[in-house]
């Protein structure tokens, strides 16, 4: 691996997973990200999605299985999900149904969902990238090429979601005990095809299964404590085509030929995540802390393409991910508000192996499967989350409406920290950016129905190659003088087009007897 090759290996987990409490995502470069994971009814997200001492009466079961025993009574759920990324970036729609029953102890719940993803339009379609030739062999010879049927473009992936959750009362001790299992099987990741520059064709198919055992005890005074162990495993594959244009010595012409390349990514999760609720000594005041840790192995990441950044391998590594929040929340009448403020130190370690024996600068040899770039990652994020809602009463039937406002501040902060074992030398970077999402949502309740709409947009983040070269976003910093902030390219700077993402949810909820 050359010098320039160290600089490129930042992109770790540009397109992870939910960014619940529960897993902890990891970005290294501010790429903006559809909701894609969103799947499921959040009565709070219109409120900035406060969670710690505020309960979300629809979301909490989903997320640990345990509180399924607050759901009460059966009840049909669904909520239609739909976001858009501004600029023609992308953007997706999911429809998930769900049910919850209990009968005597027991309680659990089922869900299906189906899914849209809209193809984002990749620099390739654009007219302003062209794939690059692989250069001939020595004496003129041609590479080996395997000639491949190139993937057709498609339009939009369909991806399919199911949801199962168990769980049993312990009678008169306010204890709960669930488990709960998320299977998806999924043809189309957002943003991954903008990812491979230069691609003539994009194929993905894999899966994610997220496993999670639950425990929740209550105790009178409205004091509870919960807690949950959970594993997931989320795995793609991605076939990449690309048409190389190479000169043919024979025929003093140059010829396009397909390649195919395949890319993995996946990552296995181990978590543990713990939190406390209960009130204050004043009335209506509640106070809540959470502590999550996740311990990340990533078999194989993937090699990613940009604009005038060459692909690098990048070869397995782990990370360490923690955090630990405090909320507060407040109810007086019919007004209810709520904050958090959650802290997460991350650490990550990647590596590339050598695929032949490398001599280094200092005379010595890497052997294969040595290490010739060694990166580790350092980092403090930070989440803030606030809202409001407010009931109104309408009429003496027992309807009443309400409106939600809040705000999503997440600040992004990481050191980098490269050796490369080659050249032998080292290089540090640090990189910074800040996300802001308003929130917002309106209610209506019926004593047998309920209706909410909720909608939040994310500005502050951005994706590769979606406009002309106006207006580059680059998190605040010049990235061809940062010496690697977020993505140096050797032969020109990296850059993301600022862009905002909107998501809007409709869920309704009625019982079933």
């Amino acid at each position: 691996m050359t010098k320039r090759a160290v600089r490129l290996s930042s992109l770790l987990l540009a397109l992870a997973g939910p960014a619940a409490a529960q897993l902890i995502s990891i970005k290294t470069v501010p790429i903006a990200q559809g909701d894609q994971f969103e799947i499921f009814p959040s009565n709070n997200l219109g409120m900035g999605s406060v969670s710690i001492a505020l309960a979300d009466t629809l979301l909490d079961a989903f997320l640990n299985p345990a509180k399924g025993a607050r759901l009460g009574a059966a009840r049909f759920f669904g909520a239609p999900t739909a976001y858009g990324i501004s600029q023609g970036a992308g953007g997706g729609r999911t429809l998930p149904l769900a049910i919850n029953a209990g009968s005597g102890a027991w309680f659990g719940a089922f869900s299906l969902a189906l899914q849209q993803i809209d193809a984002s339009k990749p620099p390739f379609d654009q007219g302003r990238f062209v794939a690059q030739a692989r250069p001939p062999l020595p004496g003129g010879a041609l590479p080996e090429t395997t000639v491949v049927a190139v993937p057709p473009r498609q339009d939009s992936y369909g991806n399919q979601y199911v949801f199962a959750m168990l769980g049993r009362r312990a009678p008169g001790s306010g204890l709960s005990l669930a488990a709960s299992a998320l299977w998806a099987k999924l043809t189309g990741v957002d943003g991954v095809d903008l990812l491979f520059a230069g691609n003539a064709g994009l194929r993905q198919f894999g899966h994610a299964l997220d496993l999670r055992l639950g425990l929740l005890k209550e105790w009178p005074g409205e004091r509870s404590l919960a807690a949950l162990v959970l594993h997931n495993r989320f795995g793609m594959t991605d076939d990449v085509a690309y048409l190389d244009q190479v000169w043919n010595p024979a025929t003093q012409q140059i010829a396009v030929r397909p390649r195919l390349e395949r890319n993995h990514d996946q990552t296995n999760t181990w978590g543990a995540h713990v939190e406390y609720v209960r009130p204050l000594a004043a009335t209506g005041w509640r106070i809540g802390w959470l502590a999550t840790a996740n311990r990340m192995s990533h078999p194989k990441l993937p090699e990613y393409e940009l604009a005038n950044v060459p692909a690098i391998p990048r070869d397995p590594g782990h990370s360490s991910a923690y955090n630990v929040g405090l909320g507060l929340s407040k109810a007086r009448g019919p007004l209810t508000f709520g904050i958090d403020a959650i802290y997460e130190p991350i650490w990550s370690y990647t590596w590339a192996d050598a695929a032949s024996p490398v001599v280094t600068a200092t005379g010595d040899t890497i052997p294969v499967g040595g290490r010739t770039v060694e990166n580790h990652f350092r980092f403090s994020d930070g989440l803030l989350r606030m809202g409001v809602s407010r009931d109104v009463p309408l009429g003496s039937l027992g309807k009443a409406a309400a409106l939600q406002l809040g705000l999503m501040v997440r600040s992004v902060h990481y050191h980098l920290a490269q050796s490369d074992n080659v050249q032998a030398v080292a290089h540090a970077l640090q990189e910074a950016w800040v996300e802001w999402t308003p929130t917002w949502g309106v209610s209506l309740r019926f004593p047998d129905l309920e209706i909410r709409y909720r909608g939040r947009v994310t500005k502050g983040t951005g994706r590769p190659g979606v406009a002309a070269p106006s207006g580059f976003f680059a998190a605040g910093r010049d990235l061809a003088l940062a010496g690697g902030s977020i993505l140096v390219a050797p032969s020109g700077p990296i850059s993301l087009q600022e862009v905002s993402t909107t998501t809007h949810q409709i869920s309704i909820s009625l019982p079933l007897r």
